[in-house]
């Protein structure tokens, strides 16, 4: 059976990708070598741009194009670096010694904070909780490897199920 079906809201898409930085060409992510990465269209999943670049491509397309940092993961909020008490920190120092560029995760009250330690000091600990990749533009090159309707339990629960999608 041919697929015909183009990327549009409340489909299911699966696609290859791998994102660079522009100014280096270092690449942050890849789906090379591991299963496409699926994703329920619509659904606030994807970081904006990439899921409005991706809409109406069908099977096999392939694109490449370049996010601004509000397209993306936003622009750096300079009240998201906080300095924490590094006694916080006595339990985790057991296991493991605490270093610049470590990442680690806050239990917030809303949920799991991933945080970056940018600066140690003998009492605080400074957290930057703005993401990696925040005030940075990104290069896409993506390959639409399938395109499916979503199921109603995938829509019912917002992202997609199955291989490369949310597994309950």
């Amino acid at each position: 059976m041919s697929n015909n079906m183009k990327i549009e809201a409340n489909t299911v898409a699966s696609v290859h990708y791998t994102g660079t930085l522009p100014e280096s060409g270092e690449v942050f992510d890849s789906s090379e070598g591991r299963d496409p990465l699926s994703f329920l269209v619509g659904h606030n999943q994807m970081i904006p741009g990439f899921e409005a670049n991706l809409m109406g491509c069908g099977i096999g397309e392939r694109k490449e194009f370049t996010l601004t940092a509000d397209e993306a993961y936003g622009q750096r909020d300079d009240e998201a670096v906080m300095q924490i008490e590094r006694a916080n920190f006595a339990q985790l120092e057991q296991e493991a010694a605490l270093e610049v560029g470590m990442q680690l995760v806050a239990q917030m009250p809303h949920g799991p904070a991933p945080f970056t330690i940018t600066a140690l000091t003998d009492d605080t600990v400074t957290a930057d909780f703005n993401h990696a990749l925040a005030g940075e533009s990104l290069t896409f090159a993506v390959e639409v490897v399938d395109v499916r309707e979503a199921s109603a339990e995938e829509l019912a629960h917002g992202h997609a199920h199955g291989p490369g999608g949310h597994h309950h």
